[in-house]
């Protein structure tokens, strides 16, 4: 596939951040240069660069600040799910048919990336499988896709040890090497429940992070006293080692099943260390306390997770639809609480992806995303289509479109 040339915004005129006054958005070198309002006696000019919003509801681009983007099967024919329905289980099936479909693969990678763009998403950061019998092969692989849209999607890559760590020899030399080479962050999984020694992969994954400069992103789906207990280890390693806003716990179910006071103590922790925390919003855990994360200084992002991969069937990539499924799940009904999941899915994941700022700002990377909503919290009820997707201030996608 060719990618093509989108058309560079140099103004996006008529538009409503954030569901506020139609402004016009100026665009230079791909950021936003000036914000003014809009003037409807002024006729829309036909130039080069110039675009149109005819009056829609303009948000950030949608950060997926947890995606699996070299697992899917997007594209291809469909396929069944099989293996064990545990973590371990999937683990295996996966590693047993990966390679008769191909993955990792460009072709899928890009696939799923064009998807994103389709419904918005403009920055991820990416789990990518690192282990003995790939290599860093994966970590290739997505960039190589990556380079296909022609930077449309920013990305930061966590290299991740899907298989485990201290039970697969070498993996954690793998992960030193990907850091080493440039991957963002190393990944870790279940310390106890995976490796059974959550005290050695936590110890190892924090040498390599101080080593290298490079932040942690552990899944954990440990719940209960035992996800907790290995929350505290790593809030004990974050201070110790000066790695504030640089550890996040993905999934972190225990958080959510955890008693009220004792929840409480945990969260109130993690503000002080800095500690982040990822969601899918899945369906069946418990919900996360997204205003007691948040009013304790716990900054939270939204990722879809893997989608159609030997993990599980579902997934779209519409990452604004799933920002519905965090609000339902969360209970929030008021506009704030759902202004506030729009801001999850987007502004406020901007240090998910290494920004210091990703919104609707003079100085903001112009990713924008219209949407034909009367406001922010009707955009997040019904998640309507994307008229126009802009990245890095080119026209990614249009209606559905993608034109990288």
């Amino acid at each position: 596939m060719t990618p093509r040339s989108p058309e560079t915004v140099t103004l996006l005129r008529d538009v409503r951040p954030w569901g506020g006054d139609a402004v016009d958005l100026q665009v230079a070198d791909g950021r936003i240069s000036a914000i003014t309002p809009h003037d409807p006696t002024v006729p829309a000019a036909v130039a080069d660069g110039v675009v149109d919003g005819h009056g829609l509801l303009a948000l950030p681009g949608l950060v997926n600040a947890h995606a699996h983007v070299d697992k899917s099967w997007w594209g291809k024919p469909w396929v069944s799910y099989g293996g064990e329905a545990t973590t371990q289980g999937r683990i295996a099936h996966e590693r047993a048919h990966r390679d008769e479909l191909g993955i990792p693969g460009v072709d899928v990678t890009l696939a799923v990336l064009r998807e994103f763009l389709r419904h918005g998403t403009t920055a991820i950061r990416t789990h990518v499988d690192v282990d003995l019998g790939l290599g860093l092969r994966g970590i290739e692989v997505v960039r190589e896709a990556l380079d296909a849209v022609g930077g449309a999607v920013h990305a930061e890559i966590v290299a991740f040890p899907q298989d485990g760590v201290l039970r697969r020899p070498g993996v954690l030399e793998l992960l030193d090497e990907a850091a080493a080479a440039g991957a963002e962050h190393v990944g870790g999984l279940d310390p106890a429940s995976i490796d059974r020694d959550p005290v050695g992969q936590l110890d190892g994954l924090f040498a390599i992070a101080e080593r290298r400069g490079v932040g942690i992103d552990v899944h954990l789906h440990d719940g209960g006293p035992l996800g907790a207990f290995q929350i505290e280890l790593m809030i004990e390693r974050t201070l110790r080692f000066g790695l504030q806003g640089r550890v996040n716990v993905a999934h972190g179910f225990a958080v959510g099943d955890l008693p009220a006071s004792r929840q409480a103590d945990l969260v109130a922790a993690m503000g002080e260390a800095g500690i982040t925390m990822t969601t899918v919003a899945p369906v069946g855990a418990a919900p996360l306390p997204v205003h007691a994360l948040r009013e304790a200084g716990v900054a939270v992002g939204l990722g879809t997770d893997g989608i159609r991969d030997l993990w599980s069937p579902y997934g779209t990539g519409d990452l604004l639809a799933l920002t519905t499924q965090l609000a339902r799940l969360s209970r929030f009904r008021r506009d704030d609480e759902l202004v506030t999941a729009a801001r999850v899915a987007s502004s406020d994941a901007a240090r998910f992806v290494g920004r210091d700022v990703h919104d609707l700002v003079v100085g903001g990377r112009a990713d924008v995303v219209l949407v034909d909503a009367e406001n922010v919290p009707d955009a997040v009820v019904r998640a309507p289509g994307r008229a126009l997707v802009v990245a890095g201030g080119r026209v990614v996608a249009r209606d559905g479109d993608v034109l990288v």
